[in-house]
């Protein structure tokens, strides 16, 4: 089990918290998603480490951006 952690930019309420986790959750292998909007962080835990590539593309998707 794998677990990272990343910052995203551009979250202000719950429904950016929601469009995140939904978006990251369809990467293949990601069992799990924690947003803290607090901080900007997103946990991804999955059975092996994900492309980061991956995950900017979901969060892409989400209408927002990985810190870089």
């Amino acid at each position: 089990m794998a677990t990272q952690t990343y910052t995203v930019t551009g979250m202000t309420c719950s429904h950016c918290v929601n469009s995140v986790s939904a978006e990251v959750g369809k990467v293949p292998g990601v069992t799990d998603v924690q947003v803290d909007l607090a901080s900007g962080t997103v946990t991804i835990t999955s059975d092996q480490p994900v492309d980061e590539t991956a995950v900017a593309a979901a969060v892409d998707e989400a209408g927002y951006e990985l810190a870089r």
